[in-house]
């Protein structure tokens, strides 16, 4: 059975605001919608292949939450269900309890291993092992918070009924193609195989889905950015755009790996009529959130700025010949059939404000997203139910006061309504009656 390549990427744990501003990529018009809430430090923008060639896959462009069980999945019930007859062991410690929902110690050691990990690729070659081990240390400091509002964020999406199966297909169906599986069968024994519940894998990825959708809909739709809020940004940070001559790309991809040869022509006759579509008008990025297969369709297909010297000759001959909102014939390449858009070509030297006014409103929607973000992830965790185990505040962002203990084998809690205790990270209230 194949290892499913993309699983490490998938089950990355997504830490909220508790560590990084959320970003978005350059907006067409004023942000309305909210980004991805997990974004790393800016990196090199991904690397696109020649046409016609072999090239590497393309790297996992995002990373997804470390999967929150629900009470009543299999793993869930295994760590809730109470010992029987003579036996007295442990199955699984649970740390945290989010509403309905828990928290193991497995799944925070999962979190943890993974933000080294990910501090690990962001310093590999930069960083001096004292520097590298800051960084793991101020990653992994609010694991536990991150998973609490991923949990928090993800059930309020449920409660407003937001339905997001066609993403959550689309996710499975990329990480099949990409690691050349014939059909969902096949995924699933390949996420089993790996010791990984395939109800649980399907879950995180849901999860994901659902928090992006909570934070579009409850945080980001309330940021407004004006004119004079873009100027004065402008006027007061010249310098940052002084720049070599760039282009910033997005792309729609249309896979052909793993189709068989006589289903070619339908999928390169699919890539031109979405080239067709934005030529008669309709938007790029929504075009590409619903039918590119690249991993960054999310992000609108949203690839990044790139100098001369950083693509391939041909792309890049073709590219830096255009101008924004142009767009590329379709292209093939070994992969499948591309359509690319130049959505800014940046000459060298001082940018002027109508070059760089999307950048200004992505940097001004950041600012605003990471309070406003955490002001509503307050107001959550006061409107709900979250029991923390002692020893594990301070993860979890509390302070020192004393937290009801948790039991790794709790008993089935008999709270009435209305008269619930709420223990947010150290704080003890009562709710208003």
């Amino acid at each position: 059975m194949k290892k499913v390549a993309l699983l490490v990427g998938l089950l990355t744990a997504w830490p909220l605001l508790a560590q990084n501003p959320p970003a978005q990529n350059p907006p067409q018009n004023p942000p309305a919608q909210a980004p991805p809430a997990d974004t790393p430090p800016a990196q090199n923008p991904p690397a696109l292949e020649k046409p016609q060639m072999e090239t590497p896959e393309p790297a996992v462009e995002e990373k997804t939450p470390a999967p929150v069980k629900k009470a009543d999945t299999p793993a869930a019930n295994a760590a809730k269900k109470p010992p029987t007859g003579g036996e007295g062991k442990v199955v699984e410690e649970i740390i945290a309890r989010v509403n309905n929902e828990i928290i193991t110690r497995s799944e925070l050691d999962k979190a943890r291993a993974e933000e080294t990990e990910g501090a690990q690729q962001e310093c590999s070659g930069k960083c001096t092992p004292e520097q590298l081990q800051v960084a793991v240390e101020d990653r992994q400091k609010y694991a536990l918070r991150g998973l609490i509002d991923q949990s928090l964020l993800a059930q309020r999406g449920k409660d407003m009924g937001i339905s997001v199966e066609p993403e959550v297909i689309k996710q499975l169906d990329q990480i099949r193609q990409q690691n050349k599986l014939k059909d969902m069968d096949e995924l699933e024994k390949a996420v089993t195989s790996q010791g990984l519940n395939w109800d649980d894998f399907k879950s995180t990825i849901r999860n994901r889905f659902l928090t992006q959708e909570v934070i579009r809909r409850e945080v980001g739709s309330h940021i407004t950015i004006t004119h004079e809020d873009e100027m004065k940004y402008y006027q007061e940070n010249q310098k940052e755009f002084v720049r070599p001559e760039q282009v910033a790309l997005r792309a729609i991809e249309v896979k052909t790996e793993g189709k068989k040869e006589s289903e070619i022509p339908e999928l390169k006759a699919k890539a031109q009529k979405l080239h067709d579509r934005v030529k008669d008008g309709e938007d790029f990025g929504e075009l590409a959130k619903r039918f590119s297969d690249g991993s960054t369709a999310q992000q609108g297909g949203w690839l990044g700025q790139y100098k001369r010297g950083e693509l391939s000759k041909e792309l890049e001959d073709i590219v830096f010949k255009m101008k924004k909102n142009e767009l590329t014939d379709v292209i093939e390449t070994k992969q499948g059939f591309l359509v690319l858009q130049v959505m800014e070509h940046y000459d060298e030297g001082q940018q002027s404000f109508e070059k760089v006014e999307n950048e200004i409103q992505e940097r001004l929607y950041d600012q605003r997203m990471e309070p406003a973000l955490k002001e509503y992830l307050k107001t959550l965790r006061e409107q709900s139910y979250v029991v923390i185990k002692p020893g594990y505040q301070e993860m979890a962002g509390g302070g020192n006061s004393e937290i009801e203990e948790v039991s790794a084998t709790p008993e089935s809690t008999k709270e009435k309504k209305g008269h619930k205790k709420y223990l947010l990270f150290g704080k003890t209230t009562e709710p208003k009656s």
